[in-house]
């Protein structure tokens, strides 16, 4: 019972400093900072801009879960159909003493397997994407006052603007 304890203790602390680091190296990025400065810097900037940072992290891990899934269902009904209707894996193959196959759901467990580990990879980047994004943003709105931000494509800044607005008279 300790030892798990323990263990989950550990688990959460890798996790924050896991999400210290991306958000150091994020905001060392941009202001070209040293990593503990920038991390302590990035921490205070997540502090004053809290509801945007979380809402936009909900979103990013809601569209990575949908990623992943719609992914790996989406490569194991191809991989079904493949093997049902190109290799014919179902029937055998007399003139070739082939059998047909008992169970289908070992190679299609396994291609999920691999589909949703190569999804996991590779969705990942968004998540570090919307945190480097976002934390450009609030440094340029810290920097130039809310509503003021100079850099970036001005449909980005109203858009945003526009959605702050929203979750705000939302969570009222």
């Amino acid at each position: 019972m300790i030892v798990a304890c323990a263990a989950c203790v550990l688990a959460c602390i890798e996790k924050i400093c896991d999400y210290i680091n991306s958000s150091a190296y994020a905001y060392q990025a941009v202001s070209g900072d040293s990593f503990c400065t920038s991390a302590w810097n990035a921490f205070l900037l997540q502090i004053k801009h809290m509801a945007e940072f979380a809402f936009a992290n909900l979103i990013a891990k809601v569209f990575i879960l949908l990623g992943k899934i719609g992914i790996t269902a989406g490569n194991m009904v191809s991989c079904y159909y493949i093997m049902k209707l190109i290799f014919k894996d179902f029937e055998g193959n007399p003139e070739k003493n082939d059998q047909p196959i008992s169970s289908p759901l070992a190679p299609i467990a396994f291609v999920g397997a691999v589909s949703f580990l190569t999804a996991s990879i590779f969705l990942g980047i968004l998540d570090t994407a919307v945190l480097s994004l976002l934390t450009c943003r609030a440094m340029d709105e810290d920097k130039n006052g809310k509503g003021e931000c100079k850099f970036g494509p001005p449909t980005f800044h109203d858009k945003a603007a526009k959605m702050h607005e929203n979750f705000l008279s939302a969570s009222e």
